[in-house]
C-alpha cells in the first residue's frame, strides 16, 4: 500500500522496509492549459548534500547533462521534453548502499527549462507529483502530491532523503525558488555558469 504525504512530512523509509536499498524516484506534472507556442520542459535533478548542507563539485550534482553523481549511487534516467503522457515524466534512481558516507543528504527537484525566455513558472504546473518505487519489487513506497500551491516559482525542490544513523527517511519538502536552475544550485552551495 502506498503512503500518501503532505508538504512538511517526514517518514522512515528503510527502517519501515527492510531490505529496501534502491529505490526509483519516479516525477511527473501536467501543465494547464497554456498557449506559449513552446514545449514546456521540465528537468529533474539531485543534489548531493554534505553535512553543511551543501554540494561540493559536479559529482554532487545529477541530472539530463550530468546523469550520474555519488561514485555511481545517483542516476537520472533521461530527459523528457515535453511531459506528455500518463505516469512518470522523469526518473531518478537511488542507491542507499552506494551512497557515500559523507552524503548526507539528497534534494530532489524540478526545474522549468529556459523559464524566463519562454514566460513559464510553476503556476502552469499541474497534478505534479513524486513517488518512491523500490526498484526491485516495482512496489510503490510512497508518494508526495505537490498541489497547487505555486505562482511565479521556476524551480521546486519536491523532496530530500536524508540520513538517519544507519537508515534513511524521506520529506516531502515543496518549496518554490524564482531564478530556476541558478538559483537552486546557489542554495546548495553550487556555482552556477
Amino acid at each position: 500500500m502506498t503512503i500518501s504525504l503532505s508538504k512538511g512530512q517526514r517518514i522512515d523509509l528503510t527502517k519501515t522496509n527492510p531490505g529496501l536499498t534502491k529505490v526509483v524516484v519516479g516525477l511527473g506534472w501536467d501543465t494547464n492549459k497554456y498557449s506559449g507556442g513552446k514545449d514546456f520542459d521540465l528537468d529533474a535533478s539531485a543534489f548531493l548534500l554534505h553535512q553543511d548542507g551543501k554540494a561540493k563539485g559536479e559529482d554532487d550534482f545529477v541530472f539530463y547533462n550530468n546523469p550520474s553523481g555519488g561514485a555511481g549511487s545517483v542516476t537520472h534516467t533521461g530527459d523528457n521534453r515535453t511531459g506528455a503522457g500518463d505516469g512518470d515524466d522523469e526518473q531518478i534512481v537511488v542507491d542507499f548502499s552506494k551512497v557515500p558516507a559523507q552524503i548526507q543528504r539528497v534534494g530532489i527537484t524540478v526545474t522549468i527549462y529556459d523559464a524566463e525566455s519562454r514566460a513559464q513558472n510553476f503556476g502552469q504546473v499541474s497534478n505534479a507529483f513524486v513517488r518512491v518505487v523500490d526498484a526491485v519489487s516495482e512496489r510503490e513506497v510512497l508518494r508526495f502530491d505537490l498541489g497547487e500551491d505555486f505562482s511565479t516559482e521556476t524551480a521546486v525542490v519536491f523532496c530530500e532523503f536524508y540520513r538517519h544513523g544507519a537508515d534513511w527517511k524521506f520529506q516531502a519538502v515543496g518549496s518554490g525558488f524564482t531564478g530556476g536552475l541558478a538559483a537552486l544550485c546557489r542554495n546548495y552551495g553550487l556555482d552556477a555558469q
